[in-house]
């Protein structure tokens, strides 16, 4: 069983980092519970029939954000984002309150992004006008289908209407949105995914999610596909849908900038970006990850993930983390290349060398790139080809044995 103390750093960085970095520095907040349990997930969520007391859980989200606060001084907040589970069940207070603590800790950029999920089930106009008046500014909306018969299958609780009058409001109430959608469903068809793409993307404005169901271990629709009973597309089908889904949204003036994410030019998600580009968060929650640089270099941290044992945790100690490593040159570069070729404008080798003290081989380059998986990138970037970018896996691993054997 970890403890609760955070654990000495395990594993010494092979090269310095600076405490500041020009990916920028974000605050994530886990709020980890839902209504109920969709069965492809596999993220950190959890039902409480009995209820919850979230004005002890507000302090201790207080608590946590001090110690994460102490560990990162001299940083700007550029992004704050409420994930989960379904945030949007907390009280617009509460989120003002956590919103409130954050700048009293930190400096806020005067652009920051202020981004909280929600589910079409649990919107109403008070609640939303609340989270407005808090200083929520972008709301990422988990619609997943827009075919009724497909969200029952998916374990929705609401309906296409819901779906559709959530995002009209949400529309009126944020200056930024974004829904998601899942495809590669059972049973879906080419020619299925391009009707309900076409009908998302007349609802879009700015920015879309878009993922492939992936079948996660330990979930529902795992148990159900060991068993026979849930058959997923081939990967011939996926791989059309990825291709439908790229073409339509290129279109539609919302091309990817990141695999999974589409958007006009300056409605990319920036906390998102700050993932991408190996910046630095804070990751405050039952469950929450995080990266931060100190002296000693990047570390990564997470914690507990039962939410009442993190209660425990935090209101015993002022927070709930878990583990707290310091990451090799090696890993730091694994991450930043498995994250920054995820996105359409690759990665920038020589801060890839700053950060992680890791030259690429240009052969290993070269390889992939006759091979059709990488291309050059602006300004001496390296990026995923369209083809490549379903492979990133074998791509990172290819690198790293190159860099390792150098």
């Amino acid at each position: 069983m970890p403890s609760h103390t955070a654990p000495a750093p395990s594993r010494a960085s092979c090269a310095p980092a600076s405490a500041t970095d020009e990916a920028g520095f974000g605050v994530y907040l886990h709020w980890p519970f839902c209504a109920s349990k969709c069965p492809y997930c596999d993220f950190n969520s959890h039902v409480r029939a009995g209820g919850i007391d979230e004005e002890r859980f507000l302090a201790a989200y207080q608590a946590e954000l001090r110690h994460w606060a102490s560990r990162t001084r001299g940083r700007t907040v550029a992004s704050i984002f409420f994930g989960g589970g379904t945030p949007s069940l907390l009280s617009p207070a509460t989120v003002g309150r956590l919103l409130e603590g954050i700048a009293a800790l930190w400096p806020i950029d005067e652009q920051v992004e202020v981004t909280l999920e929600a589910n079409p089930s649990s919107v109403e106009a008070g609640r939303f006008a609340g989270y407005r008046a808090a200083g929520v500014n972008r709301v990422s909306l988990g619609v997943q289908s827009l075919d009724d018969g497909e969200l029952r299958v998916l374990g929705r609780l609401h309906t296409v209407a819901e779906a559709v009058a959530a995002i009209a409001l949400t529309r009126r109430t944020f200056p930024r949105y974004s829904f998601d959608l899942i495809y590669a469903r059972p049973g879906q068809t080419r020619e299925a995914w391009g009707a309900e793409l076409a009908a998302a993307l007349r609802l879009a404005e700015g920015h879309l999610s878009l993922y492939q169901l992936t079948i996660e271990a330990g979930t529902p629709f795992a148990a159900l596909q060991a068993l026979g009973k849930l058959v997923v597309p081939d990967e011939a089908l996926a791989a059309d849908c990825y291709e439908i889904t790229q073409e339509a949204t290129a279109k539609a003036g919302l091309p990817a900038y990141e695999i999974s994410n589409h958007a006009a030019p300056g409605q990319e998600c920036r906390h998102n970006l700050i993932y991408w580009r190996y910046g630095e968060y804070a990751g405050v929650g039952a469950g929450a990850h995080g990266r931060l640089i100190d002296r000693h270099g990047r570390h990564a941290t997470s914690t507990e993930r039962q939410p009442e044992r993190w209660l425990a945790a935090v209101e015993a100690h002022g927070h709930g983390m878990v583990e707290d490593t310091l990451l090799t040159g090696g890993e730091q570069a694994d991450e930043a290349l498995l994250m920054g070729l995820r996105l359409s404008e690759g990665v920038d080798l020589d801060r890839l060398a700053r950060l992680a003290g890791v030259t690429l081989a240009p052969q290993a380059i070269d390889r992939l790139r006759a091979r059709g998986l990488l291309e050059p990138g602006i300004g001496g970037r390296i990026r995923a080809s369209r083809t490549g970018r379903l492979l990133l896996n074998a791509i990172v691993v290819e690198l790293a044995r190159a860099w390792r054997a150098a």
